[in-house]
């Protein structure tokens, strides 16, 4: 009998040390959790918190640059009237072209405003312009390149109308910048899709 009750005391504190030693084992989960719970410092979430604000800022801007007032072409569609065909770097204190530093981007609304907002924040920008010609194939040119976008990139587009009435000389403009009249027969030129890709460095 007496062999019995020590074997029953002995079950019961191997259950009650089972008991104990899982109850530490789940605190120790539980506060392990709690300590690596995703904050806004978390690198995960602090990119994705970045690429949000790097989208907002990228819409703002193409936004703004392409509102007009009636009678009135927006700072978007002159920079595409304007433009030569040329690619654009930023150097360090204006965006020039890469074969000739000397010759800089002038009188572009774009450029200011990336200078102003994404230049002063260390931000780094490409800008394209596409479009549809008439075979239906989409063709891409560089206007600002400032290197690969990393994986954190974000990427915005504005789509510009172009009529025959806005550019003038068609031959010209088409020459200059290789951006066709999709529809002869209409004044429809064409849509220019402009394309902006914003990432930290």
């Amino acid at each position: 009998m007496l062999l019995k009750l020590e074997k029953e005391t002995h079950a019961q504190m191997h259950t009650l040390e089972a008991i104990m030693a899982s109850l530490i084992m789940v605190a120790i989960i539980v506060y392990t959790v709690q300590a690596t719970s995703l904050t806004p410092l978390t690198s995960s979430t602090a990119n994705a918190h970045i690429e949000a604000q790097l989208q907002t800022m990228g819409q703002d801007m193409l936004n703004a640059l392409s509102y007009s007032a009636y009678g009135h072409d927006s700072d978007l569609k002159t920079d595409i009237l304007n433009w030569d065909g040329k690619q654009y770097v930023w150097n360090g204190t204006a965006y020039s072209t890469i074969k000739s530093p000397i010759y800089e981007l002038q009188s572009s609304s774009l450029a200011r405003t990336l200078e102003f907002i994404a230049v002063r924040r260390g931000i780094a920008h490409n800008v394209y312009f596409s479009w549809v010609d008439e075979e239906g194939v989409t063709a891409s040119r560089r206007y600002i390149y400032n290197g690969d976008p990393s994986n954190n990139a974000v990427v915005i587009s504005k789509r510009v109308q172009l009529s025959n009435g806005d550019i003038g000389n068609v031959t010209d403009f088409e020459t200059r910048t290789g951006i066709p009249d999709a529809d002869n027969s209409t004044d429809f030129y064409n849509i220019v899709n402009v394309k902006m890709a914003l990432w930290r460095m």
